[in-house]
């Protein structure tokens, strides 16, 4: 399967890329909802939460909170808070089927947030 993410990370679309390993990429989004607003994902196609296998995949969701908290001090939002979001189907607004977390900061976040 071809997402927008897997051309992103094959450098075939451009994007503005602010963390990169060999196993993550995390580039800004490009329809922010908050001042910060990074999209973080693996460079492995899963396509959502469901299709997660902890045991395979437990090292790489730990790279994934790192990447977040290297990006958010980087970005100087890490004191004031910040909020890491998956969406996981349809009902609740995944739109491209390649894991992947929202890292929102840079202002007061809403609670409930849906």
């Amino acid at each position: 399967m071809s997402t927008i993410f897997s051309k992103i990370i094959n450098k075939e679309i451009p994007a503005n890329i602010v963390f990169e390993s060999d196993t993550i990429l995390a580039f800004k989004d490009i329809n922010p909802q908050a001042p910060v607003h990074i999209l973080i994902i693996p460079k492995i196609e899963i396509p959502k939460v469901t299709d997660i296998n902890g045991k395979e995949h437990a090292s790489l969701l730990g790279e994934m909170m790192d990447a977040a908290n290297k990006i958010a001090k980087d970005m100087n939002i890490a004191d004031d808070g910040f909020r890491l979001v998956f969406n996981c189907g349809n009902n609740a607004g995944q739109d491209v089927y390649h894991l992947h977390m929202h890292l929102l900061g840079g202002r007061k976040m809403n609670w409930p947030p849906g």
